[in-house]
């Protein structure tokens, strides 16, 4: 069987991570398929790094374009794969194989203020509706996504096969103290700390996060602080407003994007990971906190609580009072903050790689074999 996997996205945060395991794992578990990647010129040097089963082929086309539409067919008419698999929602028509796709959320739909104009609203709209409907089987990472398509896709159930996220190796690994100390000092954390970590648009939540911190301060905690994780903050100065409107810019830190390493050691330093977002896919990070051995405050909607399970503080993201509630009943009370540290790490077990690509690698067979 030759699968052709579209990997010009390998480097991006998110769909990047979704790629960069799936091609891992599937090295590492299967040396008899032929994998075609499809790459930028920068990356063609990966698949050599996977095995003598992966080869790379040079696509330069942008994503998200309309030269991807010829282009990528072009590619695959060529390479004659058994299946493509397309790890976002662009399947052009032309594509000559059979095709899986994953539509990992509905974001674009439900929040089309972050795209640039209304043509690429209509764009996402129309790809994603011609991807679902042409695809032989669609992936998405959970049951919430899962109800999304349906709802604005109109496709067969049995069509869609949920395939979970799970942890990146980074955060398998604790880091040792020494690492812990050099991050301590480095971020001058002389103080405890209430942390998110993830992208920073409007549906993440943090203003209403920011308001709650500053309840929380209120109540006993003025040495508490706040580490922010994310997008650069010149992008969406409502936060920084925020932040000056309850006075906090000496209490609320806004670090950018770190590395791996360094995010890892955070995660372990931080007394609460709160995560209230309004709307997830999947919702990695909580994960990422709970396999650290921090305690979680999230969401109760979108696909939060089917990730967190009961190893969460689950609150309603629309209310700063319920967020602020949660976070206090981790930081007062010790026998919740011991038991969602055990369950956490439980919870974040459940979540695997390798279950996850293998049933994956099936997908293809059955989608070849049809």
């Amino acid at each position: 069987m030759r699968v052709a996997i579209d990997a010009r996205k390998i480097h991006d945060f998110g769909i990047g991570t979704y790629i960069r395991n799936l091609l891992r794992h599937l090295a590492r578990i299967d040396r008899d398929t032929e994998y075609v990647l499809l790459c930028l010129e920068r990356h063609q040097h990966m698949a050599g790094e996977l095995g003598a089963n992966f080869r790379a082929v040079r696509l330069d086309s942008p994503n998200y374009s309309i030269r991807e539409q010829f282009t990528v067919p072009w590619v695959l008419h060529r390479e004659k794969p058994d299946v493509f698999h397309a790890p976002h929602y662009v399947l052009p028509p032309l594509v000559p194989c059979r095709s899986v796709v994953t539509i990992h959320d509905c974001i674009h739909l439900r929040f089309p203020q972050y795209l640039p104009h209304r043509a690429a609203y209509a764009y996402a709209r129309a790809s994603m509706w011609a991807a679902a409907h042409r695809a032989d089987r669609v992936l998405t990472v959970s049951e919430a996504s899962k109800h999304d398509i349906l709802h604005y896709f109109n496709i067969p159930p049995e069509k869609i096969e949920v395939v979970y996220n799970a942890l990146d190796e980074r955060f398998q690994t604790t880091p040792d103290d020494a690492a812990l100390a050099l991050v301590r000092e480095r971020y001058q954390l002389n103080h405890p700390f209430v942390l998110y970590a993830g992208n920073i648009k409007p549906h993440k939540n943090l203003v209403r996060l920011i308001e709650a911190f500053d309840g929380l301060r209120h109540q006993g905690f003025e040495d508490l602080k706040l580490l922010i994780i994310g997008d650069e903050i010149s992008k969406w100065p409502a936060l920084r407003h925020a932040v000056h409107a309850h006075k906090l810019h000496k209490h609320v830190r806004f670090l950018g994007f770190l590395s791996d390493d360094t995010l890892a050691a955070l995660y372990r330093l931080a007394s609460v990971f709160v995560f209230p977002s309004l709307y997830e896919g999947f919702g990695l990070p909580p994960l990422e906190a709970m396999a650290s051995g921090t305690p979680v405050v999230t969401s109760n909607v979108s696909s939060l609580p089917e990730v967190a399970g009961d190893a969460a503080v689950l609150v309603d993201p629309n209310s700063a009072a319920d967020i602020q509630s949660g976070m206090f009943r981790v930081l007062t009370d010790p026998v919740l903050r011991a038991r969602l540290v055990a369950r956490g790490l439980v919870r974040a077990r459940e979540f695997s790689w390798d279950t996850s690509v293998r049933r994956t690698r099936q997908i293809y067979e059955d989608v070849a074999r049809r």
